[in-house]
């Protein structure tokens, strides 16, 4: 073909390309897509004005017909009752005129100009409903008011449509002020508490009238998220998000034109006062009830909707363990103490939770002397620092990570540290020195004896040899979460974040189950006739292999010399097989004991709280005696539940796979048959106690020491070979580490 010809055929194809774009522009012209615009525009406002015309204004929701929650305990024997609404209605008249702008402020600004309904933001929430991207945002004071007293809280379009008829309706017969006292009085505050004058009771302890400004400002804040922003339960962050929020609020109303800006500056935050139990929920009921809610929350049922009523909660509480656990803190801590003669014992918390390693139930749980005179849980509190119950958490992500020391020797077991006092960590970017428990230096020891012991300096090196990164990683793979103080530094090996008792009852159990993931989980099953499917959807909590079985496994076989030759000896037992660590927190604020057996594991924990709750204090002096530490009281409360739980004691041993390099100090024996007497039975609960087999002393150890060499033999590795020793060693169980100085920036 000649260029000519090449030309044509060129121009030929390009009057066929334009022609056919052409056609297609002719079909999509300005006119028509104005058009069809319209046109949807026109069909949408039909379609509108036919649903407005058909959707009625309700009568008030079922609220005023509710029924009581019924929770039960694993063997579906009935727990409690609870339900009754707690909202006494008060009229605008009673409000004080800037504690009502306080919710404008918060919620709607232009709520005395608007037409009842905000279109974008309306929009905004029916498209999060369809992606599935969970509640609204935008809805106005009237929209909320609606959901509230006439509808429900389902996040369905149906209901959203509705919600926007209805609110175009009520707005249209009836005044902002009534609208507002409606909101007011029928929003839910959190603590039970419906109407602000239940709120004001619960968080203030004075009737709404006697609200201040800054007060309204907290409760107006706290409507966003009731759970969340309640101060007495909140971690760091969200004392954070709720302080901000209520600094949104009071800014707002200065822009409103009302509240001036001199007395603005003037207000401090107004902390609310301890919550109370609500009547039915005396002794640990009311902790199980708070925890059960807690977990529902986190499956997406809210507070509200609970306490609406109508619900039947199981718990996979076991009744017996729950009892035998109440005796146990009974008899082994309560019976000891002097509470209206000694300061320090007034002072005393004690929470506990005990876990099902091969199911992840939690089967007994202590938040409390009585939930209706201390409403905080110390089960699942998570503001005191667990200590070195975390040094097995260092020591896994050592083991999982195949770590090194700074030498290059792989860390084992095995392993020796320099285990001196105030010794500074080497290749730490933060300078860090720590104090072993009453400044002893241990010299060369082995990571086994320095467990046992719980040596501060080693534990420091090794997170440093690791990685604090790693060790965090580690952690929250275990189920730990950064409830503050998680930072990633040396000093983490001592266990300075917050923690509870669930959560580690959770990470040993993890260990226990050979590496895989335990969440604790206090719910069996929920239920609602009136709830779309009936039943909650609750997650399995026994997840994915986290850490390796091997790994889980060592540490497990290290921790079962810390309760046979170390500071855990008070929780031996010829009984059953344990394996555990002791904690003692800086200044000595908080004492645990954290164990397991192949059946169960139990974190016990003793924190000092000030009488009116506002800061931790010292729990030194405890029953008129020294320093209280985790060996002590706690190993004690988990040795005596652990016994009854196990029905007097239990032939299972650990399924250990290690590595067979390993070796540990001293060699492990296996424990005789079971000796011990059961605890009473629930039914003979006046009976004395059972009398626990003395643990063995260092004088009288269970089983021969190994011959001691007068200087432990290593390897060219730097690793010992089995059963070393140090001459500067401590005797069980004073190893601990409490009175440890004080950290910069902890």
């Amino acid at each position: 073909m000649g260029r000519a010809e090449a030309r044509q055929d060129r121009k030929r194809s390009a009057r066929r390309a334009k022609k056919k774009a052409g056609g297609i522009r002719r079909f999509f012209t300005f006119k028509k897509l104005l058009g069809t615009f319209f046109g949807l525009c026109l069909l949408a406002m039909g379609a509108f004005a036919a649903l407005y015309m058909y959707v009625p204004v309700p009568a008030a929701n079922a609220q005023a017909e509710m029924q009581s929650n019924v929770y039960k305990y694993g063997n579906g024997k009935i727990m409690a009752r609870t339900g009754k609404i707690n909202r006494e209605i008060v009229g605008l008249d009673r409000i004080p005129k800037e504690v009502q702008s306080t919710f404008v402020a918060a919620e709607n600004k232009g709520f005395y100009k608007d037409s009842g309904v905000d279109f974008r933001g309306t929009a905004r929430g029916l498209i999060n409903t369809i992606s599935g991207k969970g509640k609204q945002g935008g809805s106005t004071i009237t929209q909320q008011y609606v959901k509230n007293y006439y509808l429900d809280q389902d996040q369905t379009i149906t209901r959203k449509l509705k919600e926007l008829v209805i609110s175009i309706k009520v707005d249209r017969k009836r005044g902002k002020d009534e609208i507002l006292a409606g909101y007011i009085n029928t929003s839910y505050y959190g603590r039970g508490a419906y109407g602000i004058q239940a709120a004001a009771q619960a968080y203030y302890g004075v009737d709404a009238e006697r609200l201040s400004v800054q007060q309204g400002a907290y409760l107006a804040a706290l409507l966003q998220a009731p759970s969340q922003y309640d101060w007495s339960t909140a971690g760091p962050v969200s004392k954070k998000l709720v302080q901000e929020r209520w600094n949104y609020v009071l800014d707002n109303m200065v822009e409103m034109g009302e509240l001036d800006q001199g007395k603005r500056s003037g207000l401090t935050f107004p902390k609310p006062q301890q919550p109370k139990g609500a009547p039915g929920q005396e002794g640990q009921k009311g902790y199980m009830i708070q925890a059960a809610k807690a977990e529902l929350r986190k499956q997406g049922v809210s507070e509200a909707e609970i306490d609406a009523g109508g619900w039947n909660i199981t718990l996979n509480i076991d009744e017996k363990r729950q009892k035998k656990l109440e005796q146990a803190v009974k008899q082994q801590l309560d019976s000891k103490l002097d509470r209206k003669k000694n300061k320090v014992d007034a002072t005393l918390q004690a929470g506990a939770t005990s876990v099902d390693p091969k199911t992840g139930a939690v089967v007994a749980l202590y938040g409390g002397q009585d939930a209706t005179k201390h409403w905080i849980s110390n089960a699942t509190r998570s503001d005191y620092q667990p200590a070195s119950t975390f040094k097995p958490v260092v020591f896994a992500s050592a083991l999982e990570n195949d770590a090194k020391t700074q030498d290059g020797v792989p860390i084992t077991p095995n392993t020796i540290y320099d285990g001196t006092s105030k010794r500074p960590v080497k290749g730490s970017a933060t300078a860090f020195a720590p104090q072993n428990e009453n400044n002893q230096s241990y010299g060369r020891i082995s990571v086994q004896k320095a467990m046992d012991s719980s040596v501060n300096s080693v534990f420091a090196q090794m997170i440093a040899d690791v990685g604090p990164g790693e060790v965090k990683d580690t952690a929250m793979e275990m189920g730990m979460e950064d409830k503050g103080g998680f930072d990633e530094r040396p000093a983490m090996s001592l266990g300075v974040m917050g923690a509870s008792t669930m959560d580690m009852a959770g990470v040993y159990a993890t260990l226990d189950n050979h590496g895989k993931r335990v969440l604790p989980s206090i719910v069996k099953s929920a239920e609602h006739k009136d709830r779309e499917g009936g039943k909650v959807d609750l997650p399995d909590p026994i997840g994915s292999q986290v850490i390796s079985r091997s790994t889980a496994d060592s540490v497990t076989k290290v921790l079962t010399g810390v309760v046979r030759n170390g500071t855990a000896h008070e929780a031996n037992s010829s009984a059953y097989r344990a394996a555990g660590k002791t904690g003692t927190s800086e200044l000595n604020k908080s004492a645990w004991f954290v164990g397991y057996t192949p059946e169960l594991s139990t974190a016990v924990a003793l924190f000092g709280e000030s009488a009116d709750g506002g800061k931790q204090v010292t729990l030194t002096g405890t029953a008129n005696s020294g320093r209280a530490n985790g060996g002590g009281f706690p190993a004690k409360i988990w040795a005596d539940y652990t016994l009854g739980a196990l029905n007097g004691g239990s032939n299972a041993d650990f399924d250990l796979e290690i590595d067979p390099d390993d070796t540990y100090s001293p060699a492990p024996t296996a424990p005789p048959a079971p000796t011990r007497t059961p605890s009473p039975t629930p039914s003979t609960p006046s009976s004395p106690p059972p009398t626990r087999t003395p643990s063995p002393t260092p004088s009288t150890p269970s089983s021969p020491p190994p011959t001691k060499p007068s200087t432990p033999p290593t390897s060219p590795s730097g690793t010992l070979s089995p059963d070393p020793t140090t001459s500067s060693s401590p005797p069980p169980g004073e190893g601990d580490e409490g009175d440890e100085p004080r950290l910069p920036g902890v």
